[in-house]
This record gives structure tokens, C-alpha cells and sequence, in this order.
């Protein structure tokens, strides 16, 4: 399945870069130009994190692991605040004790909430503009508060009873019901408090930016244990070749599927692009990140929280889990869709049609 998406990013690839040599007659090309000049803020954005992500682990081994073991919980759910393929998983192997904790921690969860915190969060409040911030971080929101539902599908999947995914996820289960109560109850210092979060992420990725780039140009660290800025960029750089295809494929779906998109979005509140957005998601973040300029306010809010659980289903998730775990990419597929779902659910309760459909384009 990776294989074939890739091999559709590439077929678009080709499309925009043909496009875009016959002057951008069909519009495609200026999405195959999109994709690089999103290099940047997609550098800017995670290359810091994940220059970070070596020291993250062994903060969370020596000043976590301790404190949590006391209470008679599985360490390897620590694992799960890296994202599945910046180290979530293989740190979930060295510190769980069974192997359907390391399922459950280092794939349900690293590939929701870890993606969600060290990819889809910075890579979002990087790019988008400072008006779609406040969307986009309560549809996070949102998304973040229904993630129970994916962990107990994908603990349950993993070979957990019910009573060990509560047990062993309680932290992360009062974490996540506190912010629907604060959704709820408190929506705007919910937000500012997110939004608050969300700029320590970034403090923490200009840190991880600042010393890497140091490293790479005096060979001394000023941080233990720190990733090369090279590595990271070379992680970037995939993520940039394959939005040379992903963005043009995403501008063709969307033409091609015009009608049933709009049908989505008459029934939803939502436009075109806001419908286009959530089929999108589930390959990439990014393309469904960088479409929301064209959403209306209700659709920014449904696709951010559809990402938190959803993002990268189909594409970079299946595949690392098909290096991995190849008997677990079906359970984690339907773990993340179901969350995905819940998600959209509940971002239209909280949004009313009313409201949030103003915008429409």
C-alpha cells in the first residue's frame, strides 16, 4: 500500500513539474512549486525537534521511568510523546515489559499523540497564518480530548484487557478528558493555554535548531546527546520531494472529485476544500495543512482535530508499521481511522453550522 501511494505522489510529481514547464496552464504546477517552497517553514518548523528527540529519550529514561514505575505503570507509554518514526517506537521497546505494551505505546500511541507532538503541532503553527492559529489549535484540541477512543481500539487490538489500557494509560486519559471539559466549559482560556504549549514546542525546536546548526559548523555540541542537524534535514527533504507530488495529486483530487466533496461538505457546513482536506490528512498532515488557507472556519477546526489521530494513516504510518510490525497494520489502520472519526464528530458538535460556515467559498 505505501508503495502504491508513492508511486501516485510520483505520477503527480510528474504532473506538476509538466505543468509547470508549459507555464501553469492547468494550475498544477504552482502546487508543484508549493512543495518546495514549503521546505522552509517545514525545516524551521521540526528539524529542531528532532535534532531534540535523542535528548527527549534519555530525559524521559533517567527523570521519568523512576516516578512512574513507582506507581506500578508501564514505562513504555513515555515512549508515546515521540512520534512513531522519531524514535516513539524503538524507545517504547527498551522500556516496556511486554510486547503488546510496545504495540500499544510505540504505534497506537506514538503515531497519534507523539505525531501530534512533535510533527503536527510545530509543523502547523509554523505554517499557517497567525488568524488560522486559533482554528487550527482547537480543532488540536478537540482531536486531542477524543484520542481515548483510539487508544482503547488500539489497545484492545494490541491484546490489552479494558482495565490495562485505563490502568496503564490514566495519566493520558484524565490529560485528555480535562481538555474536553475545558473545551466545554472554558473554550477561549483552553485555547490560550494551548496556544501557550504550543509556543514552548516551538522554544524547543528553535533551541534543537540553534544547537544543531552550531554543531554542523564547529563540530562542538552545546547539548548531550543531540542529533545531527544533517539527519534531520535529510528528513525534511523527504517530506519536501514528496509534497512535489502530494500537493498536485491533492489539487487533482479535489477537481476530480468535485461532486461528492461538495455533497460532504452541503450535509457538513463545510466547503470544498474542507471536505478535500480530510481525504488528504490521511496520506499527509502537510498537504491538509497547507490547504486550509482555502477552508472556512468550521472546516479548520474538523480537519485539525481529524489530524491528531488520523494524519499519515495510509502513508508514513502503514509503511513504518510494515517495517516493523507487519501483523499490526490493520489493527493500528483501524485504530487511527476510529479516532479519526470520533474526532470529526465531535469537532462538528462543538462548531456549530451556523457559526462556522460564514466563509464558505
Amino acid at each position: 500500500m505505501n508503495q502504491i501511494i508513492m508511486w501516485i505522489m510520483a505520477v503527480g510529481a510528474v504532473l506538476g513539474g509538466v505543468d509547470r514547464i508549459a507555464g501553469n496552464r492547468f494550475g498544477f504546477g504552482k502546487r508543484f512549486e508549493e512543495g518546495f517552497t514549503l521546505l522552509g517553514p517545514t525545516a524551521l518548523s521540526m528539524s529542531g525537534i528532532i535534532c531534540l528527540t535523542p535528548l527527549l529519550s534519555r530525559f524521559l529514561r533517567f527523570a521519568l521511568v523512576p516516578i512512574w514505575n513507582f506507581f506500578g505503570l508501564d514505562a513504555g507509554l513515555l515512549a508515546g510523546i515521540l512520534a512513531i518514526d522519531m524514535g516513539g517506537y524503538q524507545l517504547a521497546g527498551e522500556l516496556s515489559a511486554s510486547q503488546e505494551m510496545v504495540r500499544y505505546a510505540g504505534l497506537v500511541i506514538a503515531a497519534t499523540l507523539g505525531c501530534t507532538i512533535t510533527f503536527t503541532i510545530p509543523v502547523g503553527m509554523g505554517m499557517l497564518k497567525s488568524g488560522d492559529r486559533l482554528f487550527f489549535s482547537r480543532g488540536m484540541l478537540i482531536g486531542t480530548g477524543t484520542l481515548p477512543v483510539t487508544m482503547i481500539v488500539g489497545g484492545l487490538l494490541s491484546g490489552l484487557s479494558f482495565l490495562q489500557i485505563v490502568l496503564q494509560s490514566l495519566p493520558v486519559l484524565l490529560f485528555c478528558f480535562l481538555l474536553m471539559f475545558g473545551i466545554w466549559r472554558f473554550p477561549e482560556q483552553t485555547v490560550r493555554a494551548f496556544t501557550v504549549f504550543a509556543d514552548v514546542i516551538r522554544l524547543l525546536t528553535t533551541i534543537g535548531l540553534i544547537a544543531g546548526a552550531f554543531c554542523y559548523m564547529t563540530g562542538f555540541s552545546l547539548l548531550p546527546d543531540l542529533a545531527p542537524l544533517e539527519d534531520a534535514m535529510t528528513v525534511v527533504s523527504s517530506i519536501g520531494i514528496v509534497l512535489l507530488g502530494s500537493l498536485p495529486t491533492a489539487e487533482l483530487l479535489q477537481r476530480v472529485l468535485k461532486k461528492p466533496l461538495s455533497f460532504i461538505g452541503r450535509k457538513t457546513g463545510m466547503n470544498d476544500s474542507s471536505a478535500a482536506g480530510l481525504l488528504m490528512g490521511i496520506v499527509s498532515p502537510v498537504p491538509a495543512i497547507t490547504m486550509m488557507e482555502k477552508m472556512d472556519e468550521r472546516g479548520k477546526i474538523v480537519n485539525a482535530a481529524f489530524l491528531v489521530s488520523a494524519a499519515s494513516t495510509i502513508a508514513a504510518h502503514m509503511g513504518f508499521t510494515f517495517g516493523t510490525d507487519p501483523d499490526f497494520v490493520v489493527p493500528l489502520l483501524v485504530a487511527k481511522l476510529a479516532g479519526g472519526i470520533a474526532a470529526v464528530c465531535a469537532a462538528l458538535f462543538f462548531t456549530k453550522k451556523s457559526a462556522y460556515s460564514k466563509t464558505r467559498k
